[in-house]
């Protein structure tokens, strides 16, 4: 049974010990599942589909079923998944609430890329809807597991982001020194699925021009561009080496409002990025400003240092004659 040896930044707050120390139980079985790979059977073997339409693996229902269990009789009253429809009541005597990404990235597991689990912990209140449908500065504690060549939790109790890798001789999460998101780097990175250029907006568009430009365009340096396809293994890049993240909306079917999930994925996020000395928007507003009309609302989803963050909203802060100005002179692919 898994167990978190704190060290580097004090005690964790006593009301959210005994959930985080059951999700480090889980983490640390899935951490073994995900290492035995085909041993463990198909892993990666489409088993359905959750409310959105997106493919479910064998793994998002293990996971999803294993966090739903062990969070029972810890505190937690609501559990939001991902998986699942609707929240559900695991506690009626609980004053917690939990909303989850049981196994983000899953779509990468028959390649060996790491993948993780995002959460985040907030008050609960009388019903699910009041609980989650506010905007994200209820959150008192957000992270992820990452299940790569180290299984970590990273993770803020609201004062800073603390690191801690599991000793798998031991079955311990040992907690090490965590440094913030750094806030320059030598080669500047952005993290972006560049074959939906055709469908970004011109803003988008033109920013992403400017970083290919290199030391010839308006940024006066070399980008590199980076994309694994696991928001964890994203996240996770950006907080260890600095850079930015983008996941815009754009033109096609289902992707107006972006594609990722507000509640269970982009507000633990930016929670935790902010924490780190970080920005998280949807492009212009602050993510934990956001109030999600849905348990399955989407949102456009931009974090990384500031000043680069920053810089993605001053092209939608243009007016629209103005980015087209931009797009038409500069840009190095037209649609």
């Amino acid at each position: 049974m898994a167990r978190i040896q704190q060290i580097a930044g004090g005690a964790i707050p006593a009301h959210l010990e005994t959930p985080v120390a059951a999700m480090c139980r889980v983490a640390a079985d899935l951490a073994a599942r995900i290492a035995a790979g085909g041993l463990e059977g198909n892993l990666a073997e489409n088993v359905g589909a959750n409310t959105d339409g997106d493919t479910q693996k064998a793994l998002d229902v293990i996971a999803d079923e294993a966090f739903t269990a062990a969070l029972r009789g810890t505190g937690i009253r609501w559990y939001a998944s991902e998986e699942q429809e609707n929240a559900v009541e695991v506690d009626a005597e609980g004053r917690l609430a939990i909303a989850i990404d049981p196994l983000d990235g899953s779509s990468n597991i028959d390649v060996n890329v790491s993948i993780g689990t995002i959460f985040s912990i907030q008050p609960a209140e009388a019903d699910p809807e009041t609980t989650f449908l506010r905007p994200g500065h209820h959150i008192e504690a957000a992270g992820y597991f990452i299940y790569g060549p180290q299984t970590a939790l990273m993770v803020s109790f609201g004062d800073g982001i603390r690191k801690f890798i599991l000793d798998r001789e031991k079955d311990v999460f040992v907690e090490t020194p965590a440094s913030g998101l750094p806030q320059s780097c030598k080669v500047p990175e952005f993290a972006i699925n560049a074959s939906n250029y055709r469908h970004w907006p011109q803003p988008i568009r033109a920013y992403i021009d400017d970083c290919l430009a290199g030391t010839n365009g308006p940024r006066g340096k070399n980008f590199n561009m980076r994309w694994i396809a696991s928001l964890v293994a994203e996240t996770h890049r950006i907080i260890t080496r600095g850079g930015i993240f983008l996941y815009p909306a754009d033109a096609r079917d289902g992707y107006q409002s972006g594609r990722l999930r507000l509640v269970y994925e982009c507000a633990p996020i930016a929670f935790l990025i902010e924490q780190s000395g970080g920005k998280a928007t949807n492009t212009l507003t602050p993510i934990l400003d956001l109030t999600p009309d849905s348990l399955h609302a989407r949102t456009p989803f931009v974090f990384g240092t500031p000043d680069k963050v920053e810089r993605v909203a001053t092209y939608h802060d243009l007016p629209e004659h103005e980015v087209s100005a931009l797009f038409g002179n500069r840009g190095l692919f037209r649609a």
